[in-house]
């Protein structure tokens, strides 16, 4: 398993690369799959004030039996939050449900709020500096041990970092086979900035896809194993969301490696254009 696998944030944190997604997974529900997550191995746990879930993962760690600085636990602001004043509120509130004294790192869930996702040009330059300033006083207060965004372009981070005293130690985005943003993730990491990958299998969608599955096939692996050390590759966290104990243990089995030529082929296969229900999240454009 890739449990061991790690990377270093510009801080000097360090991050497993592998993640649990906790999205979807409901709150109720949520303490029983961190704690299944623990047990198989994994040491990082992904949440959001959007998921509505943060108390049952926060439940989840506190009972999971690992100790609590073995286990890395984000949370996002919620991309709603674009005021100094909501934002740090919002920060202590997420430390009050999940019971915990901090967290390793929290980062800006959108540039935009929600509803304007994908359907406006405004890119809240103003009110994500003040949500980036809530996040670098909680880093400075002992809170948050590191802070970064999610779904940003880079305009978004240029801008930031113009007001900004800390820049982001990660940028989380929708980055899997058929649907690889290289020029926004190279630039990342160029700028010292780790990208974390969510929804590795495309929303599922990979699983349909007949190329993929061909792919996987040649290596005796799962679509989704595949589209995980696909992600890995790249020199990414990657955060596979499931709340199915067989599946967070098979998508952590992953000793074996991608050749530079099929990884090429992989870049290239056809883009993805409809995630279905999922179509509000951002789409960072295909093949770069």
């Amino acid at each position: 398993m890739i449990f061991k696998e790690t990377l270093t944030l510009a801080n000097g944190v360090v991050i497993p690369q592998l993640a649990l997604g906790t999205w979807f997974i409901d709150d109720d529900k949520a303490a029983v799959a961190v704690r299944n997550a623990a047990e198989i191995g994994y040491r990082h746990i992904d949440t959001a004030q959007a998921y509505g879930n943060e108390r049952g993962v926060g439940e989840g760690v506190r009972t999971c039996g690992v100790a609590r600085d073995e286990i890395f636990v984000t949370s996002k602001v919620a991309a709603e939050h674009k005021d100094y004043k909501t934002a740090a509120a919002g920060i202590d509130e997420t430390l009050r449900k999940m019971g915990l004294d901090y967290l390793d790192m929290m980062i800006i869930h959108s540039p935009q709020p929600w509803k304007e996702v994908n359907q406006s040009d405004n890119r809240y330059i103003e009110g994500n500096r003040e949500a980036w300033r809530a996040l670098e006083d909680a880093y400075k207060a002992g809170k948050l041990r590191a802070i970064g965004v999610s779904n940003v372009l880079q305009g978004d981070i240029e801008s930031l970092c113009e007001a900004a005293e800390i820049k982001p130690m990660v940028n989380q985005i929708l980055a899997h086979i058929s649907n690889t943003p290289l020029e926004l993730i190279n630039y990342c990491q160029q700028k010292g900035i780790v990208v974390e990958a969510y929804s590795p299998v495309a929303h599922g969608e990979a699983l349909k896809n007949p190329a993929i599955k061909a792919m996987a096939d040649k290596y005796g692996v799962t679509v989704p194993q595949l589209c995980i050390r696909y992600d890995i590759q790249l020199g990414m966290i990657v955060l596979p969301k499931t709340a199915n104990p067989d599946h967070m243990r098979s998508n952590a089995e992953l000793d074996f490696v991608i050749s530079d030529e099929d990884m090429e082929l992989l870049k290239n296969i056809e883009h993805i254009k409809d995630y279905g229900d999922h179509s509000f999240f951002p789409v960072f454009g295909g093949k770069f």
